[in-house]
C-alpha cells in the first residue's frame, strides 16, 4: 500500500519494478494487489486492457481498519486489553502511560 500512496496509480509491472532484487514474481504481486482490491483497499481503472491500481482508502483509514482488526482478533475488541498487554510486556512503561493520559487530559481542556 505504501507504494500506492507514495507513487500514485500503478500497473502491477510498475509496482514490481519498485522492489529491489530479487523482485517478487509478477503473479505473486498481481494476487496480492487483487486481494487488496477485494478487501476494499485498492481500486482500478482499465487502460488499454490493463488495470492500473490506486488506493481506495487513505493511509490513516487503512491503519485504523487494520488496528481495529488486530484489536478484534487478538484482544476480543478490547482496546484496554491491548494497552494492558503493552504495559505487562514492558513495551510501554507505566510512566509513559501516565504521561499519555496527562497529554490527553490537557488536550480535552
Amino acid at each position: 500500500m505504501n507504494w500506492f500512496w507514495e507513487k500514485g496509480p500503478l500497473y502491477v509491472k510498475e509496482l514490481q519494478e519498485l522492489y529491489p532484487e530479487p523482485q517478487p514474481h509478477f503473479n505473486t504481486l498481481s494476487t496480492q494487489v487483487r486481494t487488496l482490491e477485494s478487501n476494499g483497499y485498492l481500486s482500478h481503472e482499465s487502460i488499454s486492457g490493463s488495470f492500473r491500481y490506486y488506493p481506495a482508502v487513505s493511509r490513516r483509514n487503512y491503519n485504523e481498519m487494520n488496528l481495529d482488526s488486530l484489536i478484534g482478533k487478538c484482544f476480543n475488541n478490547s482496546y484496554l486489553g491491548a494497552v494492558s498487554a503493552l504495559v505487562q510486556e514492558e513495551k510501554i512503561s507505566v510512566d509513559e502511560l501516565k504521561s499519555l493520559i496527562e497529554q490527553i487530559e490537557r488536550g480535552k481542556e
